[in-house]
């Protein structure tokens, strides 16, 4: 959730810094720091500089300019708040008690109040409620230690250090250090939290994802879970966790998907939705062109045998990505015929079901380092390689949008949704690669089981070829007939999203972005459950936003619509132009498509409301509070 960025070499630091932790600041944060060491001429060792700030990261800019940060070796940070409250004094880096060692953490250390107590009984002061600030005054000690055997300062000194302290940490971390006695020494290392090395020329830039790293480099070593490595101008030192020194060849980014740019939009996420139409239509060439054979519809980059003797699918995700995989679900059950439970991962982890034999578990993370889900598919391939049983083996697929990432590495099956970076926190065309995805998934299981006739599946496809021309009209359409619309949201507090079968996830997504980017409360149900409750809440100060597209449950979400307009509930209808749509108060029309393709359209005034109620709030909606855009903690 943390942005680290770190750097060595022959370039002044802060300025490498403080620009890639901006390119991190879409990841969500409340403070940012950096920290710099400036060389002595006249002697060994040099000057530990350390900056904080609350807030934006222009405000760390500003201080920065002031007052200036020396050296060619730096370290950076954005928080995202866990342990302590977001002020200067809970920001990054966090030092040891002499000043001397600088320390920035992704992460979370389970075990910090134990290893905080017994600091505390040597004498060691705290300045921070965080977790992060035991690890700098471990580090000094080990530090003390190593220096009271006359040993003299070194960067495999520092490294020695670290790799003692990280052996008593619990938890989740990605860590950089830098140490005042040894000016050309980086150190850093990961355990279940994301971190890079960049290779330049005479540089290296270590960052938690690659947008900090464009226009630094193209060449990039992912590090490994356990490893640590020294970084000096002359190169890397790179170990495992068990101390064997690695080599390993670095791999290149392709294409131009980790640079960021806004373009002519005021908002990363109004830019992210109106680019889903090319997200659809990329996806379209890439696993749908012309010329497949009717009994092979869909191209997906894995052997047809990856798909035999699968009899069940279990997917993992959270938040946005479970609400696609809730889709995903309904699509390769109702239309491909095979069982199959979406789960919360975070549930998962602890509370997962008994294991099934011929299952192919899918893990859903648009960043590919949701901890969570990484954790979740970690322990069902340990369950599941315990078993023994060759019918319960481990068959893991990953939906991304970033193969290079931690899920990439860990599972064998990757399925790139290919939608390109998406800035703003609120997921939108990561949404509809993820639908995107299931949609291939479905056809093709559909195509091998032969649960569906070729004149069904042959409809879908071509339905699907069509749907970049469908979002291009209605985004084109709804951006202003949102914008109308949300004006009549500016007093209200609470809002119903009601769906029903294959759109009750959309419902949820509805909801679920309306809280994010305007704060506004919002719950999605199955328009069925309302009067089994929910529907105590309704009066007219409450909104209810309904999905009704035509299908088998077309005329019971207007009975349930009807149900809500009688409580005098304003009613706001995501349908069909035509006499049935009269049931609602406002119409925001959607094109009639068949009741399958359905959802990749009823999200479109999803996003784009919520969007535009969030603009006449005043909101910061790239970067909502509270929120990060990748969850790498627990």
């Amino acid at each position: 959730m943390c942005g680290i960025v770190a750097v060595i070499g022959s370039r002044e630091a802060a300025p490498l810094l403080l620009e890639g932790l901006r390119q991190l600041e879409y990841r969500g944060y409340d403070s940012a720091g950096v920290a710099t060491v400036d060389a002595f001429e006249d002697g060994p060792g040099g000057l530990l500089t350390c900056q904080r700030a609350k807030g934006k990261l222009a405000n760390l800019c500003e201080l920065v300019d002031r007052e200036g940060s020396l050296g060619q070796l730096g370290i950076g940070h954005t928080r995202w708040a866990t342990h302590g409250k977001p002020e200067i004094h809970n920001a990054h880096p966090h030092r040891d008690e002499c000043g001397s060692v600088a320390v920035v953490q992704n992460g979370i250390i389970e075990n910090h109040r134990f290893l905080r107590e017994q600091l505390e009984l040597k004498g060691i002061p705290f300045a921070s409620e965080t977790d992060t600030e035991v690890i700098p005054h471990l580090i000094g000690e080990e530090l003390k230690v190593l220096q009271s055997n006359g040993d003299l300062p070194s960067g495999s000194m520092l490294l020695d250090a670290v790799r003692k302290v990280a052996l008593k940490l619990k938890g989740a971390y990605a860590l950089a250090v830098i140490w005042a006695e040894t000016p050309d020494a980086l150190v850093v290392t990961r355990w279940q939290a994301p971190l890079l090395i960049g290779l330049g020329e005479g540089e290296f830039l270590c960052a938690s994802d690659t947008p900090a790293l464009a226009g630094f480099t193209r060449t990039i070593l992912p590090m490994e879970d356990g490893e640590i490595a020294l970084l000096t101008p002359l190169g890397i030192e790179l170990y495992n966790k068990d101390g064997v020194r690695q080599q390993r060849n670095p791999s290149l980014l392709t294409g131009s998907n980790h640079v960021v740019n806004k373009r002519h939009f005021r908002h990363f996420m109004l830019k992210e939705i109106h680019e889903q139409p090319e997200t659809a239509q990329l996806w379209v060439s890439r696993h749908l062109p012309l010329g497949l054979p009717v009994e092979a519809p869909v191209a997906l980059p894995f052997e047809d045998s990856f798909y035999e003797g699968i009899e069940r699918i279990e997917i993992l995700a959270c938040g946005t990505s479970r609400h696609a995989a809730m889709v995903g679900a309904y699509l390769l059950e109702q239309f491909s015929g095979i069982p199959t439970a979406v789960f919360y991962a975070s549930e998962f982890r602890y509370a997962a079901p008994p294991l099934a034999a011929n299952t192919l578990t899918i893990g859903v993370t648009q960043s590919g380092e949701t901890a969570d889900t990484l954790a979740a598919l970690a322990m069902e391939a340990e369950r599941r390689r315990a078993h023994g049983d060759p019918a319960f083996a481990s068959r893991q697929l990953g939906v991304t949008n970033r193969p290079e990432s931690s899920l990439g590495r860990q599972v064998d099956h990757i399925l790139d949704i290919g939608s390109g970076i998406e800035i703003g926190v609120a997921a939108t065309k990561t949404f509809l690669g993820q639908l995107l995805a299931f949609y291939a998934l479905a056809l093709k299981f559909a195509s091998l089981r032969k649960s569906r006739s070729i004149l069904e599946i042959t409809t879908l496809t071509n339905e699907l070829r069509d749907i970049p021309n469908q979002l291009r009209r209605l985004i084109q359409k709804h951006d202003q007939l949102s914008e109308n619309l949300a004006t009549r949201f500016s007093d209200t507090q609470d809002v119903i999203f009601l769906g029903r079968g294959i759109n009750y996830p959309i419902a949820l997504e509805g909801a679920l972005k309306l809280k994010e980017i305007s704060y506004i409360h919002a719950e999605g149900y199955p328009a069925g459950e309302m009067k089994h409750g929910p529907i105590a809440l309704l009066e007219r100060r409450v909104p209810v936003i309904a999905i009704a597209m035509p299908g088998r449950v077309f005329e019971k979400v207007l009975s349930n619509a009807q149900e809500a307009k009688a409580r005098d509930a304003k009613l706001i209808g995501v349908a069909p132009e035509g006499p049935e749509a009269e049931v609602f108060d406002v119409l925001m029309p959607l094109p009639e498509v068949s009741e399958w393709t359905s959802p990749l359209l009823s999200v479109i005034p999803m996003q784009l409301l919520s969007y535009h109620i969030a603009f006449q709030r005043g909101l910061d909606i790239d970067q909502p509070r509270n929120l990060a855009k990748s969850v790498t903690v627990e």
